[in-house]
């Protein structure tokens, strides 16, 4: 059974970093997508960015120039890097992965979620 476990969440100051973090396990297809979605109270879950098995990224454009998917194979373990945070990026943070092959965009069906980590960035 695929599980995403995240990590990394917490509260800064607008212009602030942080950088979040998903451990994959159980999962065992050749061609993958992992992303990481957000959603605060009464909105839809929104993809921010996404990579997939051969390194191709996808960012919405809010995220584009602050925020860096990557991953790291050995440690079965993806991240995103976020800088320049302003309070609107403030939301529950999720990972998900599926295994349909490429991406194509930040927003798709996962089969699987994390359990989400909250950041919050205050002005």
């Amino acid at each position: 059974e695929v599980q995403l476990v995240e990590s990394g969440g917490g509260s800064v100051q607008a212009g602030g970093s942080l950088t979040l973090s998903c451990v994959a396990s159980g999962y065992t297809a050749m061609n993958y997508c992992l992303g990481w979605f957000r959603q605060t109270p009464g909105k839809e879950r929104e993809g921010v960015a996404s990579i997939d098995t051969f390194g191709i990224t996808n960012y919405t454009a809010s995220a584009k120039g602050r925020f860096t998917i990557s991953k790291q194979n050995a440690k079965n373990t993806l991240y995103l890097q976020m800088s320049s945070l302003k309070p609107e990026d403030t939301a529950m943070y999720y990972c998900a992965i599926h295994s349909r092959g490429l991406c194509l965009g930040v927003n798709w069906s996962p089969a699987k979620w994390g359990q989400g980590t909250q950041v919050t960035v205050s002005s």
